[in-house]
């Protein structure tokens, strides 16, 4: 079994002002840390929360510590920041010992799917033996790639009679009768990401048969309530816009012989200030429950061309500069 450990941390002495600064402008700081280290971090006043990994969670706490300390003296600004992660980096392929997985390959009409790095590896294996998995982190980390990669095998294995994509329509305000066009029409801008996997494993006239059968169903999540899923591999994507009622629903939704992926950016929500990500909060609840997977990937699991990493890079030291000026 897989649980993430919790890990509880309180900063003494209390100082507001302190606290604010560590967490920066609307929690920026803790958003960067949970980027960098795939973890999730919430905080209430002093107390803080870690989610995730082991070893990442007791550094993140170490360097929270470490970081609230240097607040009593001298103000904490992203270029500080950047260079106590940087450091962190350094140490954590020590810190980082985990179990060998046996290889889960992916047999698609395109070639075979195999992980790239540790983080996708464990996340294949946890999809292929839980019912309900959760894989959170930046884009480009490959969570929806390999989602759609393991419905399809799914699905010509015969293991499930169809794959369903979820996504939460937050930039229609779920309002979507008054967006032109059928149903699929309407919510195709939100799932492109998974059609595009879909097209790039089983070719777009396939893709297309399958959808017209109703094999390959798309739906938004507010048309989901009410339902069982039965023998099914249903993908949420985007999962960090959910609101925590929204989450519940849709978990509830499995039924028989299903499997459920969820998978979700915590720093990219799209929700109105001050709404908590139902994301988020499946995380707290859920940590403990047994049969339901995590996976926590980090900025170092990007998967892209490498000129973006390099474009990346720049972007970071662009921010490093601009705030040692300001």
């Amino acid at each position: 079994m897989n649980q993430p450990l919790s890990l509880q941390i309180e900063l003494q002495p209390e100082d507001n002002q302190r606290l604010a600064n560590l967490c920066g402008p609307l929690d920026e700081h803790l958003r960067l840390l949970e980027v960098r280290l795939g973890v999730e971090i919430n905080n209430r006043g002093g107390r803080f929360q870690l989610i995730g990994e082991a070893p990442l969670v007791q550094a993140g706490a170490r360097l929270i510590e470490s970081l609230y300390a240097q607040t009593e003296h001298s103000a904490l600004d992203r270029e500080r920041l950047h260079l106590a992660l940087g450091e962190l980096d350094q140490e954590l392929p020590t810190l980082m010992h985990k179990p060998e997985r046996p290889e889960v390959l992916i047999k698609t009409k395109r070639g075979l799917v195999r992980a790239r790095g540790a983080n996708q590896k464990d996340y294949l294996y946890r999809v292929v033996s839980h019912d309900i998995n959760f894989g959170v982190g930046p884009a480009g980390t490959g969570k929806t790639y390999l989602a759609v990669a393991c419905a399809i095998d799914a699905l010509e294995r015969d293991q499930v009679r169809r794959i369903v994509l979820v996504r939460p329509a937050v930039e229609a305000g779920e309002r979507l009768g008054f967006l032109p066009g059928d149903l699929a029409q309407k919510i195709d801008p939100y799932l492109r990401p998974l059609y595009d996997a879909l097209y790039e494993m089983l070719g777009f006239e396939r893709v297309a048969k399958l959808i017209e059968r109703n094999v390959i169903e798309v739906a938004p999540l507010a048309y989901m309530r009410g339902r069982t899923l039965n023998e099914s591999f249903i993908i949420l994507d985007e999962a960090q816009n959910t609101t925590p009622e929204q989450m519940k629903m849709f978990l509830t939704r499995l039924g028989f012989s299903s499997t459920a992926v969820i998978t979700g950016d915590l720093s990219q929500t799209d929700l109105p200030r001050g709404q908590k990500s139902g994301l988020r909060q499946s995380i707290e609840i859920l940590k403990d429950v047994e049969g339901i997977s995590f996976t926590f990937f980090n900025a170092r699991d990007v998967v892209r061309h490498p000129l973006v990493q390099r474009v990346v890079h720049a972007y970071d030291e662009f921010d490093r500069q601009q705030g040692h000026e300001h």
